[in-house]
């Protein structure tokens, strides 16, 4: 017996492109020469140990950018409660404390 090959190569469980949502972002960071503009998100991982966004620029040039510096990220519940009155976090005024602390041990102080 022969056996015959499928005529199809595709899948029947892969998922159709076109069914997924498209997902848009804009460039918040506001020293980045694109900021303002809105691009498709084509995928969000951990590159290089930060949480970035990948997305084809005007060029059909894949990119990659912190996804901190876009309206992709979580609001920043310190930067929403803070509003503007304080720019540092008390856990980094603790760690600039404790280190300021040892260098003045460090040189007899």
């Amino acid at each position: 017996m022969v056996a015959r090959l499928c005529p199809s190569f595709k899948s029947r469980t892969a998922v159709r492109a076109d069914t997924r949502a498209r997902i848009e972002f804009e460039i918040t960071h506001p020293f980045h020469p694109w900021r303002g503009q809105r691009f498709v998100l084509s995928t969000r991982k951990q590159n290089w140990g930060e949480d970035r966004v990948m997305f084809y620029d005007a060029a059909g040039r894949l990119r990659s950018l912190l996804a901190s510096w876009t309206d992709v990220a979580e609001p920043d519940v310190f930067i929403q409660a803070a509003a503007g009155r304080s720019f540092v976090r008390p856990d980094d005024l603790a760690t600039l404390a404790a280190l300021i602390e040892q260098i003045e041990r460090s040189h007899g102080g």
